[in-house]
């Protein structure tokens, strides 16, 4: 398993993971071994078994991408993760807001105006210009930016979570994909197989070595493994089309090919190491200690609002022909009703909340990883079930019934059944490689990190 990392900014390396898997051609042999010499009806058409995740010729060319470059994709263009960092730059925008002091505010006056307007209006009129300031005191500017800082952490640490979490389904989707891939290939191999059967026994009827009843049901059995490449094709299509959108950008303009394969490494866990690494990454756990520490900074806040600010003001009065003055004045609130606490109240209350909060992800950390450990445990015993000679035992039976079939020895219902439980084995033996997969997909999802070797 290698990782890769982004120059992305906040990309995170847990979430840029890939599964390093066997090759095509060991895959392969894995699933296929002690053919026997005379290939029978199903050596006609020289088909190969069908690998996880190996190329189909009539699958639509596009441009190969693996599971890492899809995530490097995913992070430069999806539009969930676009949306997800705009609030990292509304919090940045608060954090400008923090830094702001009051306005000063200036005023002009004007006063000893008749009310029936008569007289000379210039020499009557007074005139007043003033300036005030307020000066915040107890520290309100420094507490609020610390305020806005930890929001920050806060909004960042939220995003990590969005990422994490949108990563780690993007991967499920491609191996979706490389699933229904297999299963496409394996649909295309049986329906081609099937075809060189139902040919290769017209032309026995022909010769009168087999009766026309024995093709006949070959031929309704056809309709099926028809069926099944349909039904196959528009998975595939449908997983596809899934992992595009997942992608981002324009889905319907992307022509990608997914490479991977869905063999599975041995990995060898033990819960306590996992249970550590999740609580030192889990982001989730990160953004409710930074929403404690923002609290605590919230508290030192509204513990400041209630002292009052200062307000110096200054100005001139003119009086037209006569002596012109200046004011001073100094204005402040006095704490007598209002100390601001209800606003103290609930940053207490907000602290409370952040703590309880984290003793609650925490709980459910290790829950998350002990649900995820154990289903990995069990889906690996599965893999291990098929690993033990299952599929080469499928295989050997309908080579062996081909084999048979065509030295007069068994009956076309056997080859019928022989094919049937080679295809159905293998189409389970995928679908628990990919449970296998998503298994280890949970685990990594519970741990936030990437699971090597």
């Amino acid at each position: 398993m290698g990782a890769q990392r982004s120059t992305l900014p906040l990309t995170f390396v847990f979430l840029i993971s890939t599964f390093a898997g066997s090759s095509a051609a060991a895959y392969a042999q894995l699933i296929k071994t002690g053919k026997p010499t005379e290939k029978g009806v199903r050596g006609l058409n020289s088909a190969a078994t069908p690998t996880a995740g190996s190329q189909s010729q009539t699958l639509p060319a596009g441009r190969p991408i693996t599971v890492s470059d899809a995530v490097v994709i995913f992070l430069q263009q999806n539009f969930q993760l676009i949306a997800a960092r705009y609030d990292i730059d509304t919090a940045e925008a608060e954090k400008l807001t923090a830094r702001l002091r009051p306005n000063p505010q200036v005023s002009v006056g004007f006063e000893g105006a008749p009310l029936n307007l008569s007289g000379n209006l210039l020499t009557e009129q007074q005139y007043s210009y003033s300036i005030s300031q307020t000066f915040e005191l107890g520290g309100k500017r420094g507490k609020r930016m610390s305020v806005a800082d930890a929001n920050t952490q806060v909004a960042r640490a939220q995003f990590e979570t969005v990422m994490w979490q949108l990563t780690n389904d993007l991967k499920r989707k491609f191996y979706a994909v490389i699933l229904a891939k297999s299963q496409l290939n394996l649909a295309t191999e049986n329906e081609t197989t099937f075809k060189e059967v139902v040919r290769h026994t017209a032309e026995l009827v022909q010769a009168g070595e087999m009766s026309g009843l024995d093709l006949t049901r070959l031929e309704v059995e056809k309709l099926k493994f028809d069926t099944d490449l349909a039904d196959s094709q528009r998975n595939y299509e449908v997983a596809l089309r899934d992992l595009r959108v997942a992608l981002g950008g324009d889905y319907q303009a992307m022509e990608i090919d997914a490479v991977g394969s869905l063999d599975p490494q041995s990995y060898d866990f033990t819960f306590p190491e996992l249970r550590d690494k999740a609580l030192a990454a889990r982001p989730d756990l990160k953004a409710v200690k930074f929403s404690e520490l923002a609290a605590d900074e919230s508290i030192r806040l509204q513990d400041a609002q209630r002292i009052p600010d200062l307000n110096l003001a200054g100005g001139i009065n003119q009086v037209p022909g006569g002596v012109n003055t200046f004011t001073y004045g100094v204005g402040i609130n006095l704490p007598i009703h209002d100390r601001n606490q209800g606003e103290r109240a609930k940053a207490r209350i907000e602290k409370q909340k952040a703590q309880n909060q984290e003793q609650l992800v925490r709980n459910q950390i290790v829950s998350d990883v002990d649900k995820a450990w154990v289903a990995l445990q069990i889906q690996k015993r599965r893999v291990d079930l098929y690993r033990s000679g299952v599929i080469t035992k499928v295989n050997q039976i309908q080579d062996l019934t081909e084999y048979s079939l065509k030295a007069g020895e068994s009956s076309i219902l056997d080859l019928l059944d022989a094919i049937r439980t080679r295809r159905e084995t293998l189409a389970s033996f995928y679908q628990t490689l990919f449970d296998y997969r998503s298994a280890l997909l949970d685990l990594e999802l519970a741990t936030a990190t990437t699971l090597q070797k």
